[in-house]
């Protein structure tokens, strides 16, 4: 399957007044090579394991693969994964028909929120609410599996 997706800043927590769900997940990856990425999570009570594909000239779309494991498993994975784990709380706030998903991460990552949206089509419409910020789709920087390796907290703003 093909990810169409498009990445952004959040500049206020206003998203939180209109999110529908929450769930904490924590993640690792088992491979970080440009080139593909497999990752583990825990997002609630289940677990999966996820390869990524390189992402397209524009970083708006790449091949993803996702199974759910078991929760036992999950958990064993993450204890073989790279150094540098991901927690965050994902909110789902739906806007205009598209789903878009929060993540606030904390730990090494405290400080940080960016939100997607996906899409059926890179050229799809879509309505930005107010609390979206600076478009960074593309900017490996904010890739989960950059961000375990170059930490927000790292970085000189």
């Amino acid at each position: 399957m093909v990810e169409i997706e498009r990445k952004f800043l959040v500049k206020s927590d206003a998203f939180k007044a209109e999110s529908i769900a929450e769930k904490r997940i924590v993640q690792g990856f088992l491979n970080t090579d440009p080139e593909r990425t497999v990752r583990v999570r825990i997002k609630g009570d289940d677990g999966f394991l996820t390869i990524k594909g390189k992402s397209n000239s524009t970083g708006t779309s790449r091949f993803e693969w996702e199974k759910q494991i078991p929760i036992n498993e999950a958990e064993a994975l993450l204890k073989l994964c790279e150094e540098g784990v991901i927690d965050k709380i994902r909110y789902n706030v739906t806007v205009a028909n598209h789903l878009y998903e929060v993540d606030e991460f904390f730990s090494d990552n405290q400080g940080l929120i960016v939100a997607e949206v996906e899409l059926k089509d890179e050229d799809e419409e879509f309505v930005k609410p107010n609390w979206l910020g600076e478009e960074v789709t593309g900017d490996i920087k904010y890739y989960n599996s950059q961000l375990s390796k170059n930490p927000f907290k790292n970085w000189s703003l």
